[in-house]
């Protein structure tokens, strides 16, 4: 996920969906490969709702029923349950008509006319341009009104729905990036059999750990979101989300000897269960941590060299990922390039085992 807010949430439960669609240029990507819709009913129902309560007008049954009824607020109560949290509609209908929400009213209208105006079409592109030619993308981008400030996405294998959280703070262009990062996810989950077919054939605890080098994808979609290896992956955050980003990548030597450290004990079977496993994977994701920024830095780094026809086989196989890498890595090194690490041999030998490789 692309932000703090957008941290790793479970794919799910299904529901309806889709609502008001994209314009059709939103299809000129291939049309038969997208299936993009924007749907902004549970927000304009809330904001419908909120202008009642500004003006001092009475809210009548219709109203409720319009939001309740909504394509997003239905999912949303789906997507809550699964997570095992408590959800209601009169406890949706407190926060609604609370002092704090009515007071950003205003915000809320603007940012949502903002975000309408999105070109989704764009995002959509970025995404299939870092995607194999079979992948599709399907799913709903829901803009939301809601108690929770966080932002995830949802049922991402069978009726992909992306939820944002409808923040004043953020700006168009960075609810297109967003947008982007999380269609290159639902494109890659479309073509998921590839990578799940590439490590087969390994050992038990070298799978799960080649499973987990599926993580790196944060960093692929970053780069997608972007646009390519040339542009900053931040260029449209404010700055103090810029700097924190330089920091992180400047780590990324540490890093990736902490993340190597990390799969080598889960294809050695030192973490064996998938609680162990969760718990010290999970670690790395953070605000953007090291499966983002290792995994952007890689992916980067086997574009600049070898084209990005060869990344994108690389994104859905693990033991070529880090072998192609490496080779990248290595060329740049004795050219006196600046300074890059390897993966260690004994990783490599691990992700490798039981391959025809």
């Amino acid at each position: 996920m692309r932000r703090a807010a957008f941290a790793p949430a479970a794919a799910g439960l299904a529901a309806a969906w889709l609502a008001t669609a994209v314009p059709a240029r939103a299809q000129a990507p291939a049309a038969r490969r997208l299936d993009l819709r924007l749907d902004t009913t549970e927000a304009v129902a809330v904001l419908d709702i909120l202008a009642k309560e500004q003006a001092h007008r009475p809210v009548d049954s219709a109203d409720w029923a319009r939001l309740f009824a909504s394509a997003p607020y239905r999912r949303l109560r789906v997507r809550e349950a699964f997570m095992h949290r408590a959800f209601t509609d009169s406890a949706f209908a407190a926060f609604v008509r609370s002092d704090t929400l009515v007071a950003r009213t205003p915000a809320l209208r603007r940012t949502l006319s903002d975000w309408e105006a999105a070109d989704l079409a764009g995002s959509a592109e970025k995404a299939f341009a870092y995607l194999p030619p079979e992948a599709r993308i399907a799913a709903a981008v829901f803009p939301v009104i809601k108690p929770l400030t966080n932002s995830f996405v949802f049922d991402l294998q069978t009726d992909a729905a992306i939820f944002l959280y409808l923040d004043p703070s953020q700006t168009r262009e960075q609810f297109e990036n967003v947008v982007a990062h999380e269609l290159h996810h639902v494109g890659y989950a479309s073509v998921s059999a590839r990578f799940d077919s590439s490590i087969a054939g390994l050992p038990p605890d070298a799978h799960a750990a080649a499973e987990w080098v599926g993580a790196f994808g944060e960093g692929f979609a970053m780069l997608a979101a972007a646009g390519g290896p040339d542009v900053d992956a931040h260029w449209e955050s404010p700055p103090a989300e810029r700097q924190r980003w330089d920091r992180d990548l400047a780590a990324f030597a540490p890093d990736l000897e902490r993340v190597q450290h990390f799969l080598l004990d889960v294809a050695n079977g030192t973490l064996k269960t998938d609680a162990q496993r969760d718990s010290a994977g999970s670690t790395f994701f953070g605000i953007q941590g090291p499966w983002y920024t290792v995994g952007w830095r890689m992916a980067v780094t086997i574009e600049q060299r070898f084209g990005r026809a060869r990344l994108i086989a690389c994104m859905f196989d693990p033991p070529l990922l880090l072998v192609t890498y490496n080779a990248a890595a290595a060329e740049q090194n004795r050219a006196g390039g600046p300074a890059l690490p390897l993966w260690s041999p004994q990783l490599l030998a691990a992700l490798q085992a039981g391959s025809a490789r």
